[in-house]
């Protein structure tokens, strides 16, 4: 498992591509929601997140810079997060905005209210 996912150890991939990298991957989905931009916005600037990952691996703890396969797993990562964080943050705001038309449904869905 530790050559498919992560190549220093596990702590390593936990801190930087889990915590730091979904971390900030669910703020860029959540940021590019609040400012009502498209869903390919997020996919975009966690693609080049996915790449300010890879370099803390390499700069911080000796990781490989250009390889394809560690890249698109933290790219990967940072995308889903991305896209979660998008998700609940515009529930959030139709929720908020349009009230009297939605309800919550769970964390990632609205549905109409019923008459």
């Amino acid at each position: 498992m530790s050559g498919t996912l992560y190549e220093e150890s596990l702590g390593v991939f936990i801190l930087v591509t889990l915590i730091l990298g979904g971390g900030a991957g669910w703020l860029t989905g959540r940021a590019a929601a609040r400012t009502w931009r498209p869903v390919w916005h997020v996919v975009a600037y966690c693609l080049l997140l996915g790449l300010a990952v890879r370099f803390i691996h390499y700069s911080l703890f000796d990781g490989t810079l250009l390889s394809a396969h560690y890249y698109a797993v933290d790219a990967v990562i940072c995308v889903l997060f991305g896209l979660a964080g998008f998700r609940a943050a515009r529930v959030r705001q139709m929720i908020n905005q349009y009230g009297w038309i939605h309800e919550p449904a769970g964390p990632f869905r609205w549905r109409r209210k019923s008459p």
